[in-house]
């Protein structure tokens, strides 16, 4: 018969396990107490402009400095006013982590609420959680996990019933983070497209149309198409007339419309693509650093070819080893049989726009890889993301008729 041993015989036995086991024990309690202790010594407020902006950028540029060790990585300068990405939302805030009797600060976090749609016509109060960064010197620590947690806490004051973030998928600390220590649930997975601005314009058919479209009509015109879907927000008149738009077009076959362009809310084509523009200029840039002499002399050699020979129409690479800036494109949408080339067409409208303007380097837009938008907007593979990631966490306690966090598309 089996018997199970004794303390005693399990000991003699399996000293080697135990002592193991109590090494782990005592490590985990360490790092439990350590961890702690560090929590005990940070402290998360409101940033300070006149106290906190100059060791922000340095903590920010140290953590650029410190990314992919050997491998090209895009920094960002945020034109000397670190709350600028968040700062066009009218409701918004940033965090500062303090740390130490030196009170030196180790972390930040910006955020803004802002009320979208959720589907079905209804509209919902959503934080959105970015620009998360901690020292390099005070990683693991859980500081990041505060971080959240106050601007959580400053999301709910604000009326907020959901927080949301978004990261490349392949960003596991950021996803653990915010999965396992913060609660949020993966939500959607959208497609980043991007597409270089070249050095040569880019041709568009002589039997498409691209006419602007006022904001008045362009507002129309995408509550009408996008009121029951997800993430439309309600300022979206605001947006529209924001210094960072640079308009909405829209693209018909040619001879359909003319002067009566900003009809189009009450006489719609059959046939249209649409899209809105929003520059990074004045918000942000973007630059590329740590890339080798012979990628950097190959990027320029294609650049100088591409504008002594535009006709040649070569694929070259924008200069982005200087600061240059971005042009979203949102509100993207299509119908009818010419739609997809019509889309195309505009794409290379908006192309050509940041060709002539001296510093774009790029077009960016975010869709629903089910969208089919996703299959006809231009873009090169090597700087697109196939899979965003977007996390999703109920903040109120409020009974609902459903759990946005629980719905799939």
């Amino acid at each position: 018969i089996n018997q199970e041993p004794s303390r005693s015989e399990f000991f003699f036995k399996y000293p080697p396990l135990l002592f193991s086991s109590f090494q782990q024990v005592i490590y985990m309690t360490s790092k439990i107490a350590a961890a702690a202790a560090v929590a005990a010594a940070v402290v998360v407020r409101e940033y300070d402009e006149e106290r906190d902006k100059r060791y922000v950028e340095d903590m920010e540029r140290k953590c650029d400095e410190t990314g992919n060790h050997g491998k090209p990585v895009m920094v960002s300068d945020l034109l000397g006013d670190p709350v600028r990405r968040v700062r066009h939302f009218p409701s918004h805030t940033m965090l500062v982590a303090e740390y130490g009797e030196g009170r030196k600060i180790v972390g930040v976090v910006r955020g803004c609420v802002k009320t979208v749609t959720r589907g079905n016509s209804s509209f919902v109060k959503l934080a959105y959680v970015l620009g998360l960064r901690v020292s390099p010197s005070h990683r693991n620590l859980g500081i990041g996990t505060k971080l959240v947690q106050a601007l959580e806490e400053w999301f709910k004051q604000q009326g907020a019933t959901y927080a949301y973030m978004a990261t490349d998928c392949t960003n596991e600390p950021s996803i653990n983070l915010f999965t396992k220590k913060c609660s949020y649930v993966k939500f959607r997975t959208p497609t980043m497209l991007v597409q270089p601005v070249h050095a040569h314009t880019k041709p568009i058919n002589s039997d498409v149309a691209i006419l602007r479209l006022t904001p008045q009509t362009a507002e129309s015109i995408y509550t009408r198409i996008f009121k029951d879907s997800e993430f439309f927000p309600s300022d979206i008149d605001a947006i529209l007339t924001s210094r960072n738009s640079l308009g909405t077009f829209i693209a018909v076959p040619n001879g359909k419309h003319g002067p009566k362009s900003n009809h189009l809310d009450r006489d719609f084509p059959a046939n249209f693509a649409i899209l809105s523009v929003w520059s990074t200029k004045d918000v942000f840039r973007l630059q590329m650093k740590g890339v080798s002499r012979l990628t950097h002399a190959f990027c320029s050699g294609s650049r100088f070819l591409d504008s002594c020979m535009p006709w040649m129409k070569l694929p070259s690479f924008p200069n982005v080893f200087d600061k240059f800036w971005v042009y979203f494109m949102y509100g993207m949408h299509m119908e009818g049989k010419d739609g997809p080339r019509l889309m195309k067409s505009l794409c290379s409208f908006v192309h050509n726009i940041g060709r002539y303007d001296r510093g774009c380097g790029a077009l960016a837009a975010e869709l629903s890889p089910s969208d089919a938008v996703a299959l006809v907007v231009p873009h090169w593979k090597r700087l697109s993301w196939a899979q965003d990631l977007w996390c999703l966490k109920k903040l109120s306690d409020e009974p609902e008729p459903s759990d946005w966090t629980r719905s799939r598309y």
